[in-house]
């Protein structure tokens, strides 16, 4: 059961973003400037999680170095700022489904960067290096079946909710009409954000080592990508009917991106980076398709088609396979440890005295004689 933790993690993950996904339409049917809802989004989880680092984990603060301080701001910066105000650009320039799409490349491109960076093993001649080769390709494969092939259509329900028709044009929505469609601009902005995200997972890995503390880690992060952000915010959006939120669908989309898709799914995230990696993390995004796929057709009439369903088998495949790699890999890792163990027979015995001035702070002046050990 343990080791499932991070599985159903990453997908409790992809579920909060699907549905940021939806808010995010919604915002744009409503013509909110979307580098205003980022930079509220991370305000928004700023407050969220500042309370919860300050009760749960604010004795590992006085553990804050410069250098943690300077990989936060730079997580903020490329995981947070950059990679989100490139992936409004592209959207502005493409489609939803466009962008949607090219991020299933963020898993191809971690796997490349936790190669060079050493944080994940090739192997290419084992069968757990073949699977993750072959369940990354297959993952994000199946990720641009689903959005660029349609085949015959699917009706999956009896009813659904157009929820569209209710939050379209109520301010500037002339705006989104004309909206431009550079599709080689746009490829090229969502081709950035997506080597930017997934450069932010392995920096956001080195940061879990240096302060293994997800919370306080996070609100550093979205602390950084608050400032940068509102800073960026400022100097392209001054019409300050852009910032004033009201009771509607504005406020909800920035209260759920930020305190659930920023604040508490990246708590998550950074926890199932810690214990299984960046590669990890990346290879369940091509998920968030498959979600907004089902949510689409039952929340906005839109009709799931064969390419969806195909694409989907093929991803679960995908990360099945990748899942069954890393498992391999974790067996022989703990048969390797478990050959390195002194010879059965041998008598330890262990003096602790650190246990005492690890709790309180002071040395402990009556070391504890641990039980005696025998291999």
């Amino acid at each position: 059961m343990e080791g499932l933790k991070p599985v159903l993690g990453m997908v409790m993950v992809q579920m909060a973003f699907a549905g940021l996904n939806i808010f995010f339409k919604l915002a744009i049917n409503d013509g909110m400037d979307m580098k205003v809802l980022i930079a509220y989004r991370f305000l928004f989880a700023t407050c969220f999680l500042f309370p919860l680092a300050f009760f749960f984990e604010r004795k590992s603060w006085s553990k804050i170095t410069w250098k943690v301080v300077m990989l936060s701001f730079l997580c903020g910066f490329l995981g947070g700022a950059l990679a989100q105000n490139l992936y409004i650009a592209s959207l502005k320039l493409t489609s939803v489904t466009f962008i949607l799409a090219m991020t299933n490349l963020i898993p191809a491109f971690t796997f490349i960067l936790a190669v060079l960076f050493r944080l994940e093993s090739l192997k290419i001649r084992t069968m757990s290096g073949q699977a993750k080769v072959a369940g990354t390709l297959l993952g994000v494969g199946g990720a641009m079946l689903l959005t660029f092939y349609k085949g015959v259509p699917i009706k999956l329900w009896k009813f659904n909710l157009n929820l569209s028709s209710h939050h379209q044009h109520n301010s500037s929505g002339a705006d989104v009409a004309k909206q431009a469609t550079n599709q080689a601009l746009g490829s090229l902005l969502a081709i950035c954000s997506c080597f930017f995200y997934a450069l932010w997972l392995i920096i956001h890995a080195k940061v879990t080592v240096q302060f293994p503390y997800s919370t306080s880690s996070t609100m550093l992060m979205c602390i950084m990508a608050t400032i940068q952000s509102f800073v960026y915010a400022l100097i392209t959006q001054r019409d300050w009917k852009q910032w004033r939120m009201g009771f509607d669908i504005r406020l909800l989309t920035v209260f759920y991106s930020g305190a659930v898709g920023s604040g508490l799914i990246i708590t998550v995230m950074t926890w199932c980076i810690k214990k299984k990696g960046p590669l990890f993390a990346s290879v369940f995004n091509p998920l968030m398709l498959v979600i907004v796929a089902v949510l689409s057709s039952l929340l906005f009439n839109e009709l799931l088609h064969l390419g969806s369903v195909l694409g989907a088998i093929l991803i679960v495949i995908g990360l099945y396979m990748m899942l069954w790699g890393k498992g391999k890999e974790a067996a022989k890792l703990r048969e390797s440890n478990a050959g390195q163990r002194t010879d059965s027979g041998h008598i330890h015995l262990i003096i602790d005295s650190s246990h005492h001035s690890a709790q309180t702070g002071s040395p402990d002046l009556n070391p504890k004689v641990a039980p005696i050990i025998l291999d």
